[in-house]
């Protein structure tokens, strides 16, 4: 019979969100380096490469991967051998005391992102507490716990659906997926969960993506059950489809297909997919009373020797002498270097000013002839001027952008993944353009910014609308003046290579 100290239980936690935060899972960087190698996409070859780059300064910075440093989710399983020194505290109160130190670590701090009354005020809880934990009791006297950290653009794209007994799983996900847009950051994994109940089958696909990346290893030696079968149905149909990283057509969209299943009823078949980005963040360890977990780093040699370079056509533009005729030159496709100043705003600030226009109010910050990026930075340390800054989904804020183009003067702006048909006619009626930057690459994305400071809604928080002054920030012209969308013209010419490479 084992004796759990809480506070090792606590110490492994916070332990585990800050290993995270900055290491991702080698099994993850090996899948993603196999990706580069084979890719044959420009586009999407120089969007793994940024991935990978980053990665690397992340693990040798010790900062986050990614902005968004996620909603936490911890899987928990206790053996019924098992005791506590105290009872003071439940496992979701020492989980949630765990992730709010690591959260507030002064050396690492990671974004709060976190909204109680998520149906009414949103408030942000300060701390990323509480986190979604899940205990199961289990034979033995060891506690084992699985956690990760999930960003809202991957969770966002959640799918589920009662299939009938006879449905194909297979032909669902090839149906839904390219319906999900590239808000999840690919190339990722696929966690799929299958039978159970409703809820079930969500918690057993969100559980299936804390396993490691093996389907070049189910390739090489075959499937053997008829779930591994699946998995390379749907892995190889899916990356038929040719939607590649980030959404701009290419080889690879998943690494991995994940399944877990369970019995269900005769007369159900729920079928739940959870993607993971570009930024998966999981850990495994045990606790058997000797200690708090053992979690060892691993080597920065074990990266692959990738570099991104700009190419010599990159186009180099100072954001401070920009005008709207200029941006009518860009074309779909091209590389942008920026460098001076730009603004950002998010869901929580593009609300607040178009409640402010209709209400005939000043805005507190002037938007003519500007670019505006969205992104919720963490907060920085040491000589940081910010945090890492990826872009957030911009496909949240289609709802805000024909009132900001038409009301106040902006002429472009930068995001991660798609923009809905409706906000690409805009684009092109108001002869604006729309820059996509890399999601998974928000350290790397931070090196390029010089200068930032809260210019209006300090209240926000990591929402506020900051100026920031950037030098070379590398982004590519995914919606041009003339409604030409990347995102549509790229997956729809590598299906088509793909299906003639196939032949």
């Amino acid at each position: 019979m084992a004796t759990i100290r809480q506070q090792d239980f606590i110490d492994s936690i916070e332990d585990a969100l800050q290993f995270i935060s900055y290491y991702h899972p080698l099994d993850f960087v090996n899948a993603l380096a196999e990706a580069y190698e084979k890719e044959q996409s420009e586009a999407a070859k120089n969007a793994i490469a940024q991935m990978l780059v980053n990665s690397r300064m992340s693990a040798q910075g010790h900062r986050p991967l990614c902005q968004d440093t996620g909603i936490v989710t911890c899987f928990v399983k206790v053996g019924m051998d098992v005791q506590w020194d105290k009872t003071d505290l439940t496992v979701q109160q020492m989980v949630d005391e765990g992730t709010r130190r690591a959260y507030l670590n002064p050396e690492n701090p990671l974004r709060a992102s976190i909204v109680a009354d998520p149906a009414g005020a949103r408030k942000n809880t300060k701390d990323n507490t509480p986190a979604v934990v899940h205990i199961d009791m289990v034979a033995g006297g060891e506690v084992e716990v699985m956690i990760a950290a999930k960003g809202g653009g991957s969770e966002n794209k959640t799918k589920m659906a009662m299939l009938n007994p006879s449905d194909s799983v297979a032909d669902w996900v090839v149906e839904t997926l390219p319906k999900m847009g590239a808000g999840w950051c690919p190339p990722g994994m696929l966690g799929i969960g299958i039978g159970g109940t409703a809820e079930k089958s969500a918690v057993l696909a969100k559980e299936s993506l804390m396993e490691p990346v093996d389907i070049q290893e189910l390739i090489a030696r075959g499937p053997e059950t008829a779930e591994e079968e699946l998995r390379l149905e749907i892995y190889n149909r899916v990356n038929a489809l040719g939607i590649g990283a980030q959404g701009l057509g290419g080889l690879t969209t998943v690494v991995d297909v994940k399944i877990n299943s369970l019995p269900t009823h005769a007369a159900s078949k729920p079928v739940t997919m959870i993607p993971n980005c570009a930024a998966t963040r999981h850990v495994h360890f045990h606790l058997d009373g000797s200690g708090p977990a053992d979690l060892q780093p691993p080597k920065l040699e074990d990266w692959p020797d990738i570099t991104f370079e700009v190419g010599d056509n990159a186009r180099r533009v100072n954001l401070d002498t920009l005008t709207a005729a200029d941006v009518r030159e860009w074309k779909m496709g091209e590389t942008v270097l920026l460098s001076g100043k730009l603004l950002t705003g998010r869901d929580a600030a593009h609300k607040r000013i178009k409640d402010m226009l209709d209400n005939g109010e000043e805005l507190p910050v002037d938007f003519k002839n500007k670019f505006i990026y969205y992104v919720g930075p963490v907060d920085p340390v040491g000589k940081e001027v910010v945090g890492p800054a990826g872009p957030t989904t911009a496909t949240r804020m289609d709802k805000f952008t024909d009132t900001m183009l038409e009301k106040t003067g902006i002429i472009g702006m930068i995001g991660k993944a798609e923009r809905g048909q409706k906000t690409v006619e805009s684009i092109a009626k108001h002869k604006a353009v729309y820059l996509m930057a890399v999601g998974g690459a928000a350290y790397l994305v931070a090196k390029a910014i010089k200068k930032a400071d809260v210019v209006a809604f300090a209240d926000l928080g990591m929402e506020a609308i900051y100026e920031f002054e950037v030098e070379d920030m590398p982004v590519t012209v995914a919606v041009d003046s003339n409604g030409d969308n990347a995102h549509t013209s790229g997956p729809a010419i590598w299906k088509v290579k793909i299906a003639e490479m196939e032949k």
